[in-house]
């Protein structure tokens, strides 16, 4: 027996030994996944925990594959994970990988999937990689029950039903208005969140407006200098300016008063008035050819007479019969209902003579 157990022992003393310090972990497993044609796909991760060499690389829980290499880079101390994948398997250039474990105490593999929450883009093609930002491992047994001890040695796990307690003396009673305030919270939650796009077309708006005062610094900075005096000497004449608007005040008393008092005879004028204007309006048109008379006689006198100054002496006769009906039933009544002698009618103007007239000319037409 002792013969025989001895091979054996020196076997297992050889193998201990060819693996060095890394024990069994050193030593690559055999077989893998990656029969027939394959590529590679470097995946760069933080941490491997202690994955090794012909692990499996599996998509869909379906093994695809195989690690081939596991290399550290000294410059970022970060594993550079060498993986064989059979060329009839497809994935997107944007793909993940993951450091997981089939069970509790199984081994580690590689698992690779499409982007979760973004399209996939591209085919990832040999020699590839995928980034650290993409790579991921999952939290190791030891790791989980660690937090696990610290939450229920150290947390507040104990101070829980302390809290509970506190909590129902602190809202014992106020139930309703609690229930109250809470409903509030939602409305108001719920309303902000139905005007979200105002609140943010309104962000938008400021953050335009800020930027177009940020341009404007120094033109606003300018006024702001510019107010500085103007608004000194408004408050050296503050005692006149104070002085003033005590006077308007004042003046507008009396200029009430004055209003108050001559009402009743602005009216009573007012009324007087308004047959007279009644009446011009009446003979508007005739007044119109009056005035068209008095202008053509003052473009007649300068090319009639020259000279430096002339004396005129011009009557005017008016027709209350030219003038309308109702003229002429207010001349009647005020002539005891007798029609007064008509005057002499004003003849038509007429045009003015070639060479520009003299006073002879003027005379001659009955302008005199």
């Amino acid at each position: 027996m002792t013969r025989r157990r001895l091979p054996l022992l020196l076997a297992a003393l050889t193998f201990v030994a060819s693996t060095g310090c890394d024990g069994i972990f050193g030593v690559d497993l055999p077989g893998g996944a990656a029969k027939g044609p394959t590529y590679h796909v470097t995946v760069v991760f933080d941490d491997v925990l202690d994955l090794v060499p012909q692990s499996a690389v599996r998509v869909d829980d379906v093994a695809v594959g195989d690690v081939e290499k596991i290399t550290l880079d000294p410059g970022t101390f970060k594993a550079n994970v060498l993986l064989r994948i059979k060329k009839s398997v497809t994935l997107p250039r944007n793909a993940v990988a993951q450091v997981r474990q089939t069970s509790l105490l199984g081994e580690k593999f590689v698992e690779l999937s499409p982007p979760i929450g973004e399209p996939a883009e591209g085919v990832l093609a040999d020699g590839d990689t995928i980034a650290s930002e993409r790579s991921t491992r999952t939290p190791e047994v030891e790791e989980v029950f660690t937090a696990l001890s610290a939450l229920l040695n150290g947390g507040g796990i104990g101070n829980l039903q302390t809290i509970a307690v506190e909590l129902s003396a602190a809202l014992s009673g106020r139930e309703a208005t609690v229930r109250s305030a809470l409903r509030n919270i939602t409305e108001l939650v719920t309303a902000l969140d139905q005007r979200k796009n105002d609140i943010v077309r309104a962000i938008d708006s400021m953050d335009r407006l800020t930027k177009t005062l940020a341009t404007q610094r120094q033109t606003i900075a300018d006024a702001l200098d510019t107010f500085t005096p103007a608004l000194t000497v408004l408050a050296d004449q503050r005692a006149e300016l104070t002085k003033l608007l005590t006077h308007v005040a004042q003046l507008s008393k009396v200029g009430t008063r004055v209003v108050d008092a001559s009402r009743a005879d602005t009216v009573a004028t007012l009324e007087l008035l308004a047959p007279i204007l009644d009446k011009v309006v009446a003979a508007r048109t005739d007044l119109s050819k009056a005035l068209d008379q008095v202008l053509l006689l003052t473009k007649l006198i300068p090319r009639a007479i020259p000279g430096d100054y002339l004396q005129l002496y011009v009557e005017i006769f008016l027709n209350p019969e030219d003038i309308g009906a109702t003229a002429v039933g207010t001349v009647q009544n005020a002539t005891g209902g007798k029609k007064p002698k008509a005057a002499p009618k004003t003849p038509a103007p007429t045009p003015l003579p070639p060479d520009g007239g003299t006073l002879d000319w003027l005379i001659g037409r009955g302008l005199s």
